[in-house]
């Protein structure tokens, strides 16, 4: 949900727009006590470990939902546009619940009416057929899937949309497939195919193989136990083979999902409609329930939120797919049972993080300083408090499989930040008065958290300049490894529930690179070679507790930053809004249920 230039780290950015919540923290104002247990009950659901389905779970049509009705328009306000439609092109979270509405690949998750997550053949027959010890996966495309001209998809249609990832203008997506099969862990993988299949080369056989109409082969270099997860990806979605036009593609693809885009108007509103040609035989986790969606942009989270509340007018059929509820109303939603009700909520996988650039701050020592002094509670108010986040004592989310609860740094214990033991080591290293260079982010919260941040630092014995960057290129400037900035504010969020998807693009040395989100330019040798062992592991478990270990090393010997918060999400919804859940594979509230109340 970003990576390449990050894209949950998009979203997480945005959540920092957010205002201070009024009540100021746990215990005060409106506190409810049964939003918590909505956000704990999401947050179990995925730490078990999700269930690879076979062709019986990924069989059509999904299942009911009680009570849903044919028919109606639903309104979504949303703050952001859509600014990659291009399945190749999306990473960013608000991007990819989109595209669960009108893009499909291989195999996607499926929630059922239980709270379990399953991941499923999508235009798949099932999750895929693994052999040569996790090497090769097959998949047989299902009867029936066709793109809505009615084009039927094809092998040829998954090879294409394999091969163009490889493409020059392809740079906003996912790369684990590209690199997976390139074996490489860097931006080398664009050499296997340096121009798509644009110019007429294609894969070899030895890498992906389409036999037939409905079968492809992929032939990993490397054991990859967790490719069914990677093809649920957006970023892996088909693609037209006959209809690509290449960059162009990204403001009109073809859709495959069971709606279709009507009008886009960039910026300003877009129109979804039934895609007549999404068969739901061959679909066992969407719906097509709305006639139309009718989405319009530039709604702030307190706009969204008070339109909600309202209840009034065309309120009553709106929601929002991606903004949460407003800071500054949290309390007066979560304390008036009326408007609670109409409310979902549950974790992100986002973990905040205050980078250290490694860079120009080499001292372990001082990082160290840095680390125990930055308060972490200005950040957990800025999000809503205990109900847009929770304290993080490392850097893997408690929405991950495996998730073990620890505070090597006392993050958590003390959220006001320690500037006393932080003074004590930087007097220890002669280093009192170091200038530090901060640079925050231009939006009301950003100024408040960062300011409260340089004063805590200032006690600690730090000679803080802090540097305000705009918000619309905050990860253009703090991604460029040449950066002049000392420390910064990023965030993190697992591409699928594994580790895997968020130490290896955020703490390998490997791919330091302009945009990478290795903000903090580590490039330690430990884990870079750890990386590489614990991706060898194929039993879930114990790859899940030696990515833990490998947390607590960089947490404490490393220390390439501090973790801030967890993210979670509180969202509203009008009262003719029916079928919401919250979904936490999608961070939000999950599209494909969706229905109108007549």
């Amino acid at each position: 949900m970003r990576r390449t230039r990050a894209a949950l780290v998009a979203v997480a950015a945005g959540a920092l727009v957010l205002t201070a919540c009024s009540s100021g923290g746990g215990g005060g104002k409106g506190e409810n006590n049964d939003a918590k247990q909505k956000q704990d009950k999401s947050k179990t659901q995925l730490q078990s470990q999700i269930t690879f389905g076979d062709a019986a779970a990924s069989t059509g049509p999904a299942e009911p939902i009680a009570g849903a009705e044919q028919g109606g328009t639903l309104h979504a306000l949303e703050r952001d546009s859509y600014t990659h439609l291009d399945p190749g092109q999306i990473y960013v979270s608000n991007e990819g619940q989109l595209a669960t509405l009108i893009h499909r690949g291989l195999t996607t998750y499926k929630l059922d009416s239980k709270g379990n997550y399953t991941v499923v053949g999508d235009l798949a027959t099932d999750s895929g057929a693994e052999t040569d010890g996790g090497k090769t996966w097959t998949f047989k495309l299902k009867d029936g899937i066709k793109f809505q001209d009615g084009t039927p998809i094809t092998a040829t249609d998954i090879r294409w949309s394999v091969e163009r990832l490889f493409a020059p203008f392809v740079t906003n997506g996912p790369q684990y497939l590209q690199q997976w099969l390139a074996n490489t862990s860097g931006s080398d993988f664009r050499k296997l195919l340096p121009d798509g299949p644009y110019k007429g080369k294609h894969l070899p056989d030895s890498l992906l193989s389409t036999p037939d109409d409905k079968t492809i082969v992929f032939h990993f270099p490397n054991p990859e136990p967790d490719a069914p997860y990677l093809f649920a990806m957006p970023g892996y979605s088909v693609v037209d083979h006959a209809k690509d036009t290449k960059e162009k593609y990204d403001k009109a693809p073809v859709a495959s999902g069971p709606y279709m885009i009507k009008s886009f108007d960039t910026g300003k509103a877009m129109t979804l409609v039934k895609n007549p040609n999404w068969d739901p035989k061959t679909d066992s986790a969407r719906h097509q329930y709305v006639d139309t969606y009718d989405i319009t942009f530039n709604h702030q989270a307190e706009d969204s939120t008070k339109r909600l509340m309202s209840d009034a007018g065309d309120n009553q059929t709106s929601l929002s797919f991606a903004n949460a509820v407003d800071p500054d109303d949290t309390p007066t939603v979560v304390g008036t049972p009326s408007i609670y009700k109409r409310t979902v909520a549950g974790y992100q996988p986002f973990v905040g993080e205050i980078n250290f650039n490694m860079n120009k701050i080499k001292d372990v020592n001082i990082r160290k300083a840095l680390a125990l002094a930055i308060p972490t509670k200005p950040v957990w108010q800025a999000l809503g408090a205990s109900y847009g986040a929770e304290y993080a004592g490392g850097f893997i989310s408690p929405t991950l499989a495996g998730y073990q609860k620890a505070d090597p740094l006392g993050k958590v214990a003390k959220p006001d930040g320690d500037p006393v033991a932080a003074k004590k080591l930087l007097t220890d290293a002669g280093k009192v008065g170091m200038k530090i260079t901060y640079a925050y982010i231009n939006t009301t919260a950003g100024q408040q958290y960062s300011l409260a941040i340089a004063n805590t630092l200032t006690q600690a014995g730090f000679n803080v300049q802090r540097k305000e960057l705009p918000s619309d290129t905050y990860y253009d400037l703090i991604g460029k490894v040449d950066n002049p900035y000392d420390i910064y504010a990023s965030a993190w969020g697992a591409d699928w529930p594994s580790t895997l998807t968020v130490i290896p693009p955020v703490m390998d040395g490997r791919t330091i690179a302009d945009q990478a989100p290795n903000y903090s330019h580590v490039n330690d040798p430990h884990i870079n070679s750890e990386i590489d062992r614990i991706k060898a592991i194929t039993d879930p478990k114990e790859a899940a507790d030696a990515w833990f270990q490998l947390n607590t090393y960089i947490v404490t010997k490393v220390i390439p930053g501090v973790p801030t918060v967890f993210y979670k999400q509180l969202q509203i919804f009008g009262s003719k809004v029916g079928g919401v859940v919250y979904n936490n594979v999608t961070s939000g509230i999950d599209l494909t249920k969706l229905y109108v109340k007549k």
